[in-house]
């Protein structure tokens, strides 16, 4: 397991992956259910070897938040709307996410001072990336970043 991911496994801690109270069905307006529940995610970035490390939870109502999550010290907190949760948790639930994982892939860092961004996805699915030249991107867990990235202050490249 690379230093990365048990850092941000560290840094997340066992509570963040509990189980999803009041999930209802998806015709209902509110998050999505996956076999019974919704799923959370976190996003731990960090770009190259010492740069501090920004954290973004999203929660599976859809409410985030977000410590120092565009590298500027600043924590905030928000809500993606509802259909935005709805496609997160659309994508969350994707079958397709197993065989992205670090451990499906064999994932190994190939890059020095890139942003690396992995994502940490209840329960306990863990898919890394870096933003490096030629750097094949798992594609599902790619979307789920760039929703993340494009409606939050989190960012997409370093």
């Amino acid at each position: 397991m690379s230093a990365g991911v048990l850092l941000a496994t560290a840094l997340t801690g066992c509570s963040l992956f509990g189980r999803a109270e009041g999930a209802t069905n998806p015709g209902t307006g509110n998050a999505t259910t996956i076999a019974g529940e919704s799923r959370r995610v976190s996003l731990i970035q960090k770009l190259g070897t010492d740069g501090p490390v920004r954290t973004l939870e999203v929660d599976p109502s859809g409410r985030w938040q977000c410590r120092d999550c565009a590298g500027d010290g600043v924590d905030s907190t928000g809500s993606l709307n509802p259909e935005q949760t709805q496609r997160l948790q659309r994508m969350l639930a994707d079958p397709a996410l197993a065989q992205e994982t670090d451990q499906a892939r064999h994932y190994k860092q190939t890059c020095i001072d890139a942003l690396t961004s992995t994502l940490l996805i209840s329960p306990e699915l863990t898919i890394t990336s870096q933003d490096c030249p030629g750097e094949e991107k798992p594609p599902v867990a790619n979307e789920i970043l760039l929703l993340l990235t494009q409606t939050t202050p989190a960012e997409d490249k370093g």
